[in-house]
C-alpha cells in the first residue's frame, strides 16, 4: 500500500497589523507584504518615517510561522514554499480578501502595494488575480512569479517600482538581467527601475521618497 494525501477545508483566522489611522485626512494607503522570516509587527517599523496624517500601513501576516535562526528563540513566517504552492497562494489571497473587507479602504486614496523579497511573489499574485487597480505597486527585492505574463496586468494603471541593492547577495548579475527584462515584458512604460547601493535589504529612503 502507498501513502495516500488527502485534503480538507476548514476556517482559520489569522492576524495583521496597521501603523496610524485610516480618516479623512489618510491620503495614502500602503498594503505591505514582508520577507520570510518577518513578523508583520516588527516589518511596519520600515514605514515610520512616512508622514502619520498622510500614510496608514497594513500589513498582512504570513501564516506559516517558524522559529528562526540563531538560536531558535525569535520567531519569524513565511508566505509560500515548492510544496503545494497553488493551493497555498490560494489561502493567501483569500486572506488578503479578508483584509481588504475588514479594513473598507475609501476609493479616494492612493493605494500603494509593495512586496519586499519573498514578499514580492504573494503581492504581485494578489494584483494579477483580483485585477486590484493600485495607484503604485513597488517590487523590493524579490523574484517575479514564473507563471505570471504582461495579459496579467493589462488592466493595471499605475507606477511600478523596482527596487533593488546593487551588493544583494541573492541576486546575481545575470538574475538582476533577466528579472528586469521580465518586469519590462509586464509592465512595459509604467516601470521604472531604482537601484541603490547596499545588500538585501529594506531601503527606508527610497519608500520615503516614493509617495
Amino acid at each position: 500500500m502507498h501513502p495516500q494525501e488527502k485534503e480538507i477545508s476548514y476556517n482559520i483566522s489569522n492576524s495583521y497589523s496597521t501603523l496610524n489611522t485610516l480618516t479623512e485626512s489618510t491620503k495614502n494607503v500602503w498594503f505591505v507584504c514582508h520577507g520570510m522570516g518577518y513578523l508583520s509587527r516588527y516589518f511596519l517599523k520600515y514605514f515610520k518615517g512616512l508622514n502619520t496624517e498622510e500614510n496608514y500601513i497594513i500589513a498582512p501576516q504570513a501564516g506559516s510561522k517558524y522559529y528562526i535562526q540563531p538560536g531558535f528563540k525569535h520567531v519569524g513566517a513565511s508566505w509560500l514554499t515548492k510544496e503545494n504552492t497553488v493551493k497555498d497562494t490560494e489561502n493567501v489571497m483569500r486572506n488578503f480578501d479578508a483584509i481588504f473587507e475588514a479594513e473598507n479602504i475609501p476609493n479616494t486614496t492612493n493605494l500603494i502595494v509593495l512586496g519586499y523579497s519573498q514578499g514580492v511573489s504573494v503581492a504581485l499574485r494578489y494584483v494579477a488575480k483580483r485585477k486590484l487597480q493600485c495607484t503604485q505597486l513597488i517590487l523590493h527585492s524579490g523574484g517575479i512569479p514564473k507563471e505570471l505574463n504582461a495579459e496579467d496586468f493589462a488592466f493595471l494603471n499605475a507606477k511600478v517600482n523596482l527596487v533593488c541593492g546593487t551588493h544583494d547577495e541573492y541576486l546575481t548579475t545575470e538574475r538582476l538581467a533577466s528579472e528586469t527584462k521580465k518586469a519590462k515584458l509586464l509592465f512595459k512604460d509604467y516601470l521604472n527601475v531604482i537601484m541603490f547601493d547596499g545588500k538585501h535589504e529594506v531601503n527606508i529612503e527610497i519608500i520615503n521618497q516614493l509617495v
